[in-house]
């Protein structure tokens, strides 16, 4: 079987020592992701720019790999507010308007003062 690594493009987050995605056979998985821009700063806002932000980045990731946001089976969320979770789960919902993708969700406190960190694994044979 042949992995694939594909690194950090964003200048500000290229020193963390992770891969943005691995591909391994079929499977590609994505490292947690932020609410990030393109200068590598996390993004103002609440909840729903945090989650908008971050499904973006998510999407650029499977996107290296050759992959959209169809081929994710399964996701695992860090909620950083449980208080957030309705709101979060309305804007998510939007990137997902077909089939779901199974799911974790979470409370913690996130590393990067981010409202939500989403990692995802995705699956195109």
């Amino acid at each position: 079987m042949t992995i694939e690594f594909f690194e950090e493009s964003n200048a500000g987050t290229r020193t963390l020592p992770r891969s943005l995605a691995t591909k391994a056979g079929g499977f590609v998985f994505v490292s947690g992701q932020v609410a990030r821009d393109e200068s590598g700063d996390v993004i103002a806002g609440g909840v729903e720019a945090h989650t908008r932000q971050t499904m973006k980045n998510v999407a650029h990731a499977l996107a290296l790999a050759g992959c959209t946001l169809e081929d994710v089976v399964k996701t695992t969320v860090w909620l950083d507010d449980a208080r957030d979770f309705d709101e979060f789960n309305r804007v998510y919902s939007e990137f997902f308007p077909g089939n779901k993708p199974a799911r974790s969700t979470i409370q913690a406190k996130n590393m990067v003062a981010t409202k939500i960190e989403i990692e995802v694994i995705a699956y195109r044979p």
